[in-house]
């Protein structure tokens, strides 16, 4: 058996410091580029490339990869050879100011367009209502007042001189007009009146009904002549705006001379100054009860444009990151305000969204995040669809808002969108929504793990260097390099490969510095590093410390020494949070004459998963198919995960449950300074397992607290020593032969390493050596096959 045995050099793949060419890490230079995703690069580029619609991104892969933080570099350094995209504003619509326009603009002029207006503001409060007590406009006003008084008085004085003729006064008091009998050129009262003969009396009646006949038809046009008068005057208003307006507008259709959209709200807004001036401005009323900051605030309220995107004229297509991707946040809202109790609101209420800010460029988001808010998901493709992004409230959709709110105008949308997510969600939204792939046509898969060869070594080494730089560290020695390069490697699981997880790597380079500064080091070594990843693991591993106390206690029974008969130690892997970590676990198995065949105890307790059940099922497949050929295997036999109380997963404890199944059956013992992990199928070959490592340091670690004894040792898949990259101390143990570690290909090796007892090979006539492990499996279940007829 001393050809399983594992050197060394097949423990863990050291990286020689001396075939990374250089002392520290100040030689190189610096790396650009995203390390070892060449596929994925070369689609990123495709995609940023493609303008057609529908070639949406989703670019899925670990976090921690460093997708991220590349997208948005490479997109930033795109950007800023495209063009910036238009400004956007939105106006007033004064004859629909539910329905608000938008207003396009060349980047850059957005705010200028809106500096220009506050200038025109305070122009305004300038100008009026100055221009109303210009002498000219007051003389204009007054002869129109004049004209009509004038007309007014020439009638009621024809009126008066036919009453005087008939000895009837006219009154005018208090605007009314009334008629009063007169007796030697004075008025008579009424005792005088009544006094008067019956005959005087009635014909000074009929006179002054007369009178009033004639008054009233005299008069009948007053209201034209009012009508008329008030034509002239708001005539003569407008052509006083105008003319003071026209030193105000003139210089801004001078400076928006070429585009036709801005002219046209100039003209809307002096048209509606038309009516704004007077009441704001000019009232009397109005001017006493409101202040100048009111008056500008009212104004600015009713024409300054409400400038939604704003570009610099000289910068670069947007590049935006939305890390809430609510409904508001990406399509903007309306906000509200209260006045007297009731919610108003206006087109200076628009608030944009993030679709606004990116439209013309990027809009980089979380696809689990964005999935998680209602609504969303469907509205984001019905605007890529209709190329058209409009600012609504989902809820009204639903008779959720009865608030009158604002329609505003739809706005062009043009916009690349990056979804950032799992492969999981990928594979959901490709099976479940049709229009996924119509709109996100182009997949950017960023590896897990990076070949490890000199040139992805050398892009490593230089982009530590790129870190520490950025961070401010010192350089990193060569053998610090080294001992990086070895820690991706076990993070990959791969002798041959390192984790693509740079965030990981990144983050254990900053717990080497803050080391290397305690010391006070002037770079940071390899010893920084193994501190570093010394200090994490005590940090996290208060769990698996109390597991072992438990074990060396004997609260949890392990044996790491002697030999039992159905026991064997089996090798399981924890992970809480972020941390894993392997311990050993004491499988056990009974057999006794029957026919229920070999039951999974964790699965009729609903504690073994589905993934383990079919590991226990396939030993009764590999024992039937090598052992019951000549008979009909009936057997009864039970298999546990002692001192588990929790869900049990995966196929590697089912080589170590075969070898355990077959010491009950046969009566031999194990070695109880064995543990064994790998899966098998039905032929008996071992296959790989996840976890390798941390389930051979979980074993090592409780040998060691016991006292190693050089006979202690872990069984592995002979396809798992690719993936070993085992702790130093358990490397120096196994060079000392003090604790050893072996690769198998076949269930058999494994259990004449825990047994010592050949398995033994069929002859020519179809039996086992006698004498063999496979010889004794076959008698044992003649004998129970037997024991089962005469049972029926």
């Amino acid at each position: 058996m001393k050809k399983l045995k594992l050197s060394t050099n097949q423990l863990i793949a050291k990286q020689p410091v001396k075939e990374l060419g250089f002392k520290s890490t100040d030689e190189l230079e610096n790396y650009v580029g995203i390390l070892g995703q060449e596929r994925a690069t070369s689609a990123i580029q495709f995609g940023v490339a493609m303008h057609r619609s529908g070639y949406n991104i989703y670019v899925m892969g670990e976090s921690g990869t460093g997708r991220m933080s590349y997208l948005r570099k490479y997109l930033e350094t795109e950007a800023k050879r495209q063009s910036p995209p238009d400004d956007w504003a939105y106006i007033n619509h004064f004859d629909n100011t539910r329905e608000p326009k938008v207003l396009r603009l060349p980047a850059g002029h957005g705010n200028k367009l809106q500096k220009h207006f506050d200038g025109f503001v305070d122009n305004l409060l300038l100008t009026f209502p100055a221009a109303f007590e210009n002498p000219t406009y007051q003389q204009r006003k007054s002869l129109i007042e004049r004209e009509f008084n004038k007309r007014y008085d020439q009638t009621i004085d024809e009126i008066e001189q036919e009453a005087l003729k008939r000895d009837i006064a006219l009154y005018r008091e208090q605007g009314s007009l009334s008629f009063t009998p007169m007796q030697k050129g004075k008025a008579m009262d009424e005792t005088e009146f009544a006094q008067l003969p019956d005959k005087k009396r009635t014909k000074f009646n009929n006179d002054i009904g007369e009178l009033e006949t004639m008054l009233n038809e005299s008069l009948v046009e007053l209201p034209q002549w009012k009508r008329e008068s008030n034509e002239k005057l708001q005539k003569l208003n407008q052509n006083t705006i105008d003319q003071a307006l026209e030193p105000l507008l003139k210089p801004l259709r001078k400076e928006y001379n070429n585009q036709k959209n801005v002219l046209e709200y100039f003209e809307a807004v002096k048209q509606h100054l038309h009516r704004s001036v007077i009441d704001l401005l000019a009232d009397d009323r109005a001017m006493e009860s409101k202040e100048d900051s009111t008056k500008r605030a009212a104004l600015i309220e009713l024409y300054a444009p409400n400038l939604v995107v704003a570009q610099e004229e000289n910068g670069a297509a947007p590049v935006i990151y939305e890390s809430h991707p609510s409904y508001k946040n990406l399509f903007g809202r309306i906000e509200y305000a209260s006045e007297m109790g009731a919610l108003v609101t206006n087109y200076r209420q628009i608030c944009p969204g993030s679709l606004h800010q990116a439209n013309g460029g990027y809009l980089l988001l979380d696809a689990n995040k964005l999935l998680e808010e209602p609504f969303v998901w469907e509205a984001l493709k019905r605007a890529l669809k209709e190329q058209q992004l409009k600012i609504e409230s989902p809820y009204a959709e639903l008779g959720m808002l009865n608030t009158i709110t604002l329609n505003p105008e739809v706005i062009p949308l043009n916009v690349k969108i990056i979804l950032v997510g799992s492969r999981d969600i990928y594979y959901v939204l490709q099976q479940l929504d049709p229009d996924f792939h119509e709109m996100f046509r182009v997949l950017v898969d960023f590896d897990d793990r990076i070949v490890r060869d000199p040139d992805s070594v050398q892009a490593f080494s230089q982009l530590l260097k790129n870190r520490a730089d950025d961070e401010g560290y010192p350089p990193l020695t060569a053998s610090a390099v080294s001992r990086m390069v070895e820690q991706s490697s076990r993070m990959a699981e791969h002798q041959r490969e390192m984790s693509a997880k740079i965030g990981d790597l990144f983050d254990l380079l900053a717990e080497s510095d803050f080391i290397r500064r305690t010391g006070r080091g002037r770079k940071i070594n390899h010893e920084h590093v193994d501190r570093a990843i010394a200090a994490k693991a005590e940090r996290t591993g208060r769990v698996s410390k109390q597991i072992l106390d438990e074990m060396l206690e004997g609260s949890i029974l392990i044996d790491s020494e002697g030999e039992k008969v159905g026991k064997i130690n089996g090798l399981t892997v924890l992970t809480i949070g972020d941390t894993s970590f392997g311990s050993p676990a004491r499988i056990t198995a009974a057999v006794y004459p029957g026919s229920q065949g070999v039951v999974d105890i964790e699965r009729e307790v609903q504690l073994g998963q589905a993934i383990h059940s079919k590991g226990v099922m396939i030993i009764s497949g590999y024992l039937g198919n090598k052992y019951a050929q000549k008979f009909p295997l009936a057997i009864s036999a039970s298999l546990a995960m002692e001192q588990s109380y929790g869900y049990i997963d995966g196929d590697s404890a089912s080589l170590a449950e075969l070898c355990c199944l077959i010491s009950a059956l046969t009566d031999t013992p194990i070695k109880q300074s064995f543990a064994v992990t790998g899966s098998m199928n039905q032929y008996g070959e071992v296959q790989a397992i996840g976890g390798a490592n941390e389930k051979i340091e979980g074993f090592f670690d409780l040998c060691a607290a016991r006292g190693l004894t050089g006979d202690q040792g872990v069984i592995i898949p002979a396809a798992n020593v690719r993936n070993l990259m085992l702790h130093q101390k358990v490397v120096d143990a196994v060079r000392a032969k003090q604790f050893s570690v072996y690769a198998v290909n076949h269930a058999e090796e494994a259990l004449e390493l825990l047994t010592g007892c050949k398995p033994g090979s069929l002859n020519s006539k179809g039996d086992y050596t006698k004498g063999s492990l496979n010889f004794k499996v076959v008698n044992r279940l003649k004998e129970i096959s037997e024991l089962s007829k005469e049972g029926n």
